[in-house]
């Protein structure tokens, strides 16, 4: 005849452990910038309220003002997430390119550019964020990127793809130009058009850079 302690020793689990304060507080966060970021996207930063971010995440605005000061500070948060998402994005494509280093940096590039075809992305990252966050703001938020697009042509310096020179220049000539060839992008009419001839030019420069071309 099974006893008590049998029933618990067969598989009988005790009560779950209740959230921490931290789990709790990180849950919040979740799910307040999950809510702002589908809102961002699709309504835009300057339609989209704060009443309507926290009916969409389930908690009261003390909650939110908890966690951020206003709308601003929100987007902010939300714009560093895209930021990371790109960052990942690039280097996924530029771990999986071709061998010659340089190579490699156009393949990181293409991914960039070719990101900025999503609508969601392009509403946060390209038509709301210099307005709600003002440039200087986005270049700070946007250091990985750049450091990614550095560290790439640093190694195509080093390994010989590309000719000896510092890195920095070509790194802010690179980094300053794929960020306005986004902007141009979404802006055209056909933006798959402006992609294709944007990575022909890039093609091109790609080309003339490198070594022994």
């Amino acid at each position: 005849m099974a006893t008590a302690g049998t029933a618990t020793d067969s598989g009988a689990s005790g009560p779950r452990a209740r959230p921490t304060q931290r789990e709790r507080s990180d849950a919040t966060v979740e799910d307040l910038l999950t809510a702002a970021r589908a809102l961002f996207a699709n309504a835009g930063y300057a339609a989209t309220s704060l009443d309507a971010v926290c009916e969409r995440a389930g908690v009261t605005k003390g909650a939110l003002y908890h966690h951020f000061t206003g709308k601003k500070q929100l987007f902010r948060a939300v714009y560093t997430r895209e930021q990371e998402r790109l960052s990942a994005r690039i280097s996924a494509a530029y771990a999986a390119g071709p061998a010659d280093a340089w190579e490699a940096v156009f393949e990181g590039a293409r991914a960039y550019l070719e990101a900025s075809l999503d609508p969601e992305v392009q509403r946060i990252t390209l038509f709301d964020a210099p307005g709600a966050l003002g440039w200087e703001a986005m270049r700070d938020l946007g250091v990985n990127c750049r450091e990614l697009t550095r560290k790439g042509v640093t190694r195509a310096i080093r390994e010989g793809a590309v000719s000896e020179r510092p890195a920095d220049p070509l790194t802010s000539m690179l980094y300053g130009g794929l960020s306005e060839s986004a902007m141009a992008i979404v802006r055209t009419a056909d933006p798959q058009a402006a992609l294709r001839e944007a990575l022909t030019d890039l093609r091109r420069l790609f080309d003339a850079l490198a070594a022994g071309s």
